[in-house]
């Protein structure tokens, strides 16, 4: 039996031999109305397996993150691939364990004296404006926009099965993540082959400008994360407020969505600050701001000088499109899913060249796109 090259070249040989014939009216209508069909029904798959398509791009990050580490470790060392995926493995691993066993105890009670404080904070807030028209006014307005209890009843158990989905999500990120890691090559040279032989060097350096742009994103990412979180937590500790690291550790892990450290920890914040009194509750209001303008005007422009240049503007909207679109998943992957769309318009519509889409000058090489021969 002939293998694949033999047939395939017969099957030339024969579309050679055969004289060309001229399309009719009638087949080029048909041809146009099977593509136009394909393409709807491609278009409606994709939106139907949305869910996974995301859960392939959270696990596409974690693997950059893995390989991001373990090749500076092997330039740094000059240990094995699989020895230095195993050491960054293990040391994540080992640093997570050690930041919970140093620092899980103070934590644990930081949360738990925000728990017990809030609701005499928020006494305290509603004694204060009870004594003026306007607070008086506004607390009627609040009461009566308050849920019910079956209300609170449903919220709570979709809260919890919302938690539960999300554990098992970020399980499988994490467990997809390392194996897409652990073989590199195999999943990338098996995504060019998909692509054909004509366009496959475009391709590569379109995916490289991709892959750099959010290695370099999560790498400015991580020290806004850090900025942010102990900013917060310093800041809020120097003027009294309780359990300020716990919010400033809250404040650090919700920066991952820029905007959204300061916002989430905002309104605990100043319920504790006025709580404890009325000129602590302004400097809290102060620190969250000056934090908030450092972030955006100082430290967050300087990191894109060096990292990669996303506008803010286009970071919002990016948001708020993602989160219209696919929910709270698409909220906490907006800014890198901007990032790659951002990459393909400039590389595909616009034309830029890879080197005028990189915003960082840290480039690695490209490997040599796999030609025709080697399929």
């Amino acid at each position: 039996m002939p293998n694949f090259a033999e047939q395939s070249e017969a099957l030339q040989a024969l579309d050679m031999a055969q004289p060309a014939v001229r399309d009719s009216l009638e087949r080029r209508i048909f041809r146009a109305t099977v593509i136009v069909l394909a393409t709807t029904a491609a278009a409606y798959v994709l939106w139907q397996l949305v869910d996974l398509l995301l859960l392939l791009f959270a696990c596409a990050l974690v693997s950059l993150i893995l390989l991001t580490i373990t090749n500076a470790l092997r330039h740094r060392t000059g240990l094995p691939f699989a020895a230095a995926l195993g050491l960054t493995v293990f040391g994540i691993l080992a640093l997570l364990v050690g930041a919970v066993t140093f620092f899980g105890t103070t934590i644990q009670g930081e949360f738990a004296e925000l728990a017990s404080r809030l609701p005499a904070a928020w006494a305290g807030v509603q004694e204060r404006m009870g004594t003026s028209a306007i607070g008086a006014a506004v607390l009627v307005r609040a009461q009566a926009l308050a849920p019910s209890g079956q209300a609170i009843v449903n919220a709570a158990t979709t809260t919890l099965a919302a938690v539960g989905g999300a554990l098992s999500g970020l399980a499988i990120v994490l467990v997809g993540g390392l194996y897409l890691a652990a073989q590199p090559t195999l999943y990338s040279g098996g995504l060019l082959r998909m692509i054909p032989a004509p366009a496959r060097g475009r391709a590569a350096e379109t995916l490289d400008a991709i892959a750099v742009s959010l290695r370099n994103w999560l790498k400015g990412q991580a020290l806004g994360m850090l900025f942010v979180g102990i900013g917060t937590g310093l800041g809020l500790w120097l003027v009294g407020v309780p359990a300020a690291w716990a919010i400033g550790l809250v404040a650090g892990l919700a920066e991952f969505v820029p905007y959204a450290g300061i916002l989430l920890a905002g309104l605990p914040a100043v319920v504790l600050g006025f709580g404890q009194g009325t000129s602590t509750g302004l400097w809290t209001i102060a620190v969250l701001v000056a934090v908030q303008q450092l972030q955006g005007n100082l430290v967050m422009p300087l990191l894109q000088n060096r990292m990669v240049d996303l506008p803010p503007a286009v970071t919002i909207f990016g948001i708020i499109a993602a989160g219209i679109l696919f929910g709270v998943a698409g909220v906490l992957l907006a800014t890198p899913l901007t990032i790659v769309v951002l990459v393909l318009v400039r590389r595909l519509y616009l034309g830029e060249d890879k080197h005028e889409v990189l915003a960082s000058a840290d480039t690695p090489s490209v490997p040599p796109p796999i030609t025709a021969s080697q399929d």
